[in-house]
């Protein structure tokens, strides 16, 4: 099983609703508050075998306040 990172955007004064609403939904396996270009940054495993597009998609996006996200897939811990 391969982990993501998400690093998420939110609509200004959004970040800590967002950050709840992924909360409720456990999606995450760690999701932390960031500085810079982004506001949130989520570690997550999807289930084995998900279109991991669909995945975001549907479970992730559609969170009110997200403006934008950067998803990065991992092969290999060292």
């Amino acid at each position: 099983m391969n982990c993501l990172f998400i690093q998420i955007r939110c609509r200004p004064g959004t970040a800590y609703k967002v950050a709840d609403e992924i909360a409720l939904r456990e999606l995450h396996s760690e999701l932390y508050s960031t500085s810079g270009e982004f506001d949130l940054l989520m570690k997550m495993y999807p289930p084995e075998g998900a279109d991991i597009g669909k995945y975001i998609n549907d479970n992730l996006l559609d969170i009110d306040g997200i403006e934008r996200t950067f998803t990065t897939l991992t092969f290999k811990a060292f």
